[in-house]
């Protein structure tokens, strides 16, 4: 694939980024190594490998869920600096 200015500042601008002219230079030569590098993956061979799809053999022990009751309403709003019947009162957070 062939890099110029041109299809670096497409990328960028499909990536929301501003680069100045020396910063676009610098950005391209990082691309063309990052390129190159994946270039050299495709000349290796991977026939008969399956691919990796977790790290580890280890399986994860996960509890089963149990309903545990929380506290009760009233003792909830006990605690609330301001509360008006069923809800807590917090400051306004929300501007128009």
């Amino acid at each position: 694939m062939k890099l110029d200015n041109i299809k670096l500042k497409e990328l960028a601008h499909l990536a929301r980024l501003e680069f100045s002219d020396e910063e676009l230079i610098d950005i391209g030569n990082d691309l063309k190594k990052i390129i190159e590098f994946c270039d050299q993956l495709k000349s290796v061979d991977t026939e008969g490998i399956d691919p990796l799809i977790y790290l580890s053999d280890e399986i994860n022990v996960l509890r089963d869920d149990q309903i545990k009751h929380g506290l009760k309403k009233e003792d909830a709003l006990k605690n609330a600096p301001a509360s008006d019947s069923d809800y807590f009162k917090v400051p306004k957070v929300i501007t128009k």
